[in-house]
This record gives structure tokens, C-alpha cells and sequence, in this order.
């Protein structure tokens, strides 16, 4: 299948994956995953991100691909599907490292003035892609935003070839940063938090709850996730943490609160 950009999604075939391969420093960044210093310096750009996205998504595209390439080696020559990848910040990093990029965004507004090249508009519940093209299906903060994670979960492990990677984080509820904008206002409750929002900033939250954020769990999501045939748990950690990332994703009660953002990695199975 050939989606839009002219390019094959039957790519050069992968090379074989490690799934035991660990985290390893960032080749551009030189930050050690997981690392109070790398912490900090996504925590930063985090807090200029409406002032200077450019800066704060520049920097967790190329965090997030050096997370990938640690799992799996790198991406050069392989298709990476980036579903719901908004202004294409994910999708570029890919290129850049010679991966065949693609980028499936459902948001025309979340496109932006300067999409990629061939950049798609799709609903991540059904991709116009055919079963098994994908070396890597890519989703980064987005599985807060549908309301049906599974059947969002389904499809990007349709497109995936056996073999190869599904990389998923969500930003979970019970997190610091669960209500996003009006965050941690939401421990008090969504439409109070909301509301607080709008009288600090003078205009109405992006997000609302039950609309386009929903209360996902770490808990509910690894079982749901573990009791699939299709695929493989290669990791669940946190994503930013600075430590004992994977530990804390273990403790249950506990990792509701204090993992901050679930980063799964799975391997599909044939």
C-alpha cells in the first residue's frame, strides 16, 4: 500500500530486534534515560511549550526516537507510522534518522500551517493502511484523547508486521498531569478544575473531559494489554521519571499517581 507521499510502506525489511535491549544515553542529546538531568531538561521545555513548541516538541521527538532506536535498533530504512503525531514534530525526527516516516493526524487544527510532506488526515480507529506494513507504529500522548483505547490499541497493532515494535505512552489520569492545562486542579474535580482554568487564563481549556480527555488507568490498560495473544509486553515504565522507571510502573496503587506518563513498548506477534 502506498499512502499519501509516493512512498512504499513495504519498506526494506527490518533487522532483527532486541527486545532486551535497554535504554541507552541519546545519541543527540547525550541524556542518559532514564536521568534526573534528562528529566529536568523535558520538564523545562514542558513548561515553555505554549511559548516555544518548536524547542519543547523538538526535544521529545528526538527523546522518543532514541527511545525507540534503543528497543529496536535503529530506524534508518524502516516504516514508522506516527498516528496522531499532531504537527509532525515525530514524524521529522524519523526522517531525519532516514526512517520512511509517515504521519496519520485526525486534527486538521493539530496539523498546523506546515504539516510533513504527505502527512495524512485519519482517524487512528481505522488507518487507511493494509494489514502488516509498519516496522514501527508510533503513538505519543494520545491514547488519553480517544475514547476506545482498545479498538485505537487493535489498530495500531493491525498495521504493525510481526516482528516488529508498537511504541504507546498516555499521560494517565490519577498523574500530576492527568487534567493536562488544568492540571492538578483535576484531583478536585474535572469541571472545577476546568473552571479554574478559565478564570486564571481568560479563555476557555482546551480540553474537557469525556470530549477529548478521558480517565485512563495504568492498571486497567496492562491487563487489558496483557491478556492480547497478538502481542508481546517488551516494557511498561515511566516515561520521564528519573529513576527506577520500570519499578514504579510494578507497584500498583502507587503507579497511578507517581509514574507520571505509561510508556508501553510491545513487540507484535504473528
Amino acid at each position: 500500500m502506498t499512502p499519501a507521499g509516493g512512498k512504499n510502506t513495504n519498506a526494506t525489511p527490518s533487522p532483527s530486534p532486541n527486545p532486551n535491549t535497554s535504554p541507552s544515553p541519546s545519541p543527540k542529546t547525550g541524556f542518559k534515560d532514564p536521568s534526573l538531568r534528562r528529566s529536568l531538561a523535558l520538564f523545562r521545555a514542558f513548561r515553555h511549550e505554549q511559548a516555544d513548541p518548536e524547542a519543547c516538541y523538538s526535544l521529545l521527538a528526538s527523546d522518543a526516537a532514541n527511545q525507540v532506536e534503543a528497543y529496536d535498533g535503529p530506524v534508518r530504512g524502516r516504516t514508522v507510522v506516527d498516528i496522531g503525531g499532531g504537527g509532525g514534530y515525530f514524524t521529522d525526527e524519523f526522517r531525519r534518522r532516514g526512517a520512511h516516516g509517515y504521519l496519520f493526524e485526525p486534527d486538521m487544527r493539530e496539523l498546523g500551517p506546515k504539516p510533513p510532506q504527505g502527512a495524512v488526515v485519519a482517524d487512528g480507529y481505522l488507518l487507511p493502511l493494509a494489514d502488516a506494513v509498519a516496522d514501527v507504529s508510533f503513538s505519543s500522548n494520545v491514547l488519553e484523547h480517544v475514547a476506545d483505547p482498545q479498538t485505537f490499541l487493535s489498530e495500531m497493532v493491525r498495521v504493525t508486521k510481526p516482528g516488529g515494535l508498537i511504541y504507546v505512552s498516555f499521560t494517565n489520569w490519577l498523574s500530576p498531569w492527568g487534567g493536562h492545562e488544568w492540571a492538578p486542579w483535576h484531583y478536585l474535580g474535572a469541571e472545577r478544575a476546568r473552571a479554574r482554568y478559565s478564570r486564571r487564563t481568560g479563555r476557555p481549556a482546551k480540553h474537557t473531559l469525556g470530549e477529548n480527555l478521558f480517565a485512563v488507568h495504568i492498571g486497567s490498560t496492562l491487563r487489558q494489554v496483557r491478556a492480547r495473544d497478538d502481542v508481546k509486553v517488551v516494557s511498561a515504565r515511566s516515561r520521564y521519571w528519573p529513576f527506577l522507571a520500570q519499578a514504579v510502573a510494578k507497584a500498583p496503587g502507587l503507579r497511578e499517581f507517581a509514574t507520571w506518563n505509561l510508556l508501553l513498548i510491545l513487540r507484535r506477534y504473528p
